[in-house]
Order: C-alpha cells, then sequence, then structure tokens
C-alpha cells in the first residue's frame, strides 16, 4: 500500500483519450464495405411494418457513394412530390407507394430496377 499522497493522486476520470468511437467508424471504409456487398440491381419495395400503417417506398441496392445517395434521394423526393430520408446503410425511404415513379425514374438515369417484395 502506498502512501496517502499516492491513493489521493490516482486517475478517477480523464478525457484525455479524445473520441472514443472505434476505428472502424470510418465513413470511407463503411462506403467500400457496403459497395462490395451490392450485386448492381437497385430493389424497390413497399414497406409498412413498424410504421403503424403507413406505407413507405424503399430504394435499396443503389451502387454510389453516400456521398452520390444524397442528391439522388434528393432528386427521388423531389419527383415524387413527398418527404423521405436517407439512411445509414444505403437506403432511401420515401413516404408513400412511388414504386413505378421510381422505377421509371432510375432506370432513366442508368439503373438495373426490380421490384421486391409486397
Amino acid at each position: 500500500m502506498g502512501s496517502l499522497k499516492d491513493q489521493l493522486s490516482s486517475l478517477v476520470y480523464s478525457t484525455d483519450g479524445g473520441d472514443q468511437r472505434k476505428a472502424d467508424d470510418d465513413p470511407a471504409a463503411a462506403d467500400d464495405a457496403r459497395l462490395a456487398g451490392l450485386d448492381g440491381i437497385v430493389r424497390l419495395r413497399r414497406e409498412t411494418s413498424g410504421r403503424k400503417g403507413k406505407g413507405v417506398t424503399t430504394v435499396s441496392g443503389v451502387p454510389l457513394t453516400m456521398a452520390e445517395l444524397k442528391p439522388l434521394a434528393q432528386a427521388l423526393k423531389k419527383r415524387c412530390g413527398s418527404g423521405g430520408t436517407l439512411k445509414d446503410d444505403g437506403m432511401i425511404e420515401i413516404q408513400g407507394d412511388h414504386r413505378d415513379v421510381l422505377k421509371t425514374e432510375l432506370e432513366k438515369r442508368g439503373f438495373t430496377v426490380k421490384l421486391a417484395g409486397g
């Protein structure tokens, strides 16, 4: 057992560690991993589960980085005239059932599109 001075000077808490995020939280690495798992087919799906009956159209599998997905999501929402969001996993959610409009718009932009799910 050390002296009283040693016991009182021991570190209890410090913020010197800086940002405590993990090293694998790198956005570029997450983009690379997400893009590596895609097959090049964009899937449109209508989902209602967990949304109290409100339907949303989800667009997944778009082979673009998150920086490129953001303007695409904005353009698709504007084309449908409704709200929506871009999720961290690269999925675009657009409020309402707009599968037909989105299919034609994405095909005009050169993507291969499939209607998936119900």
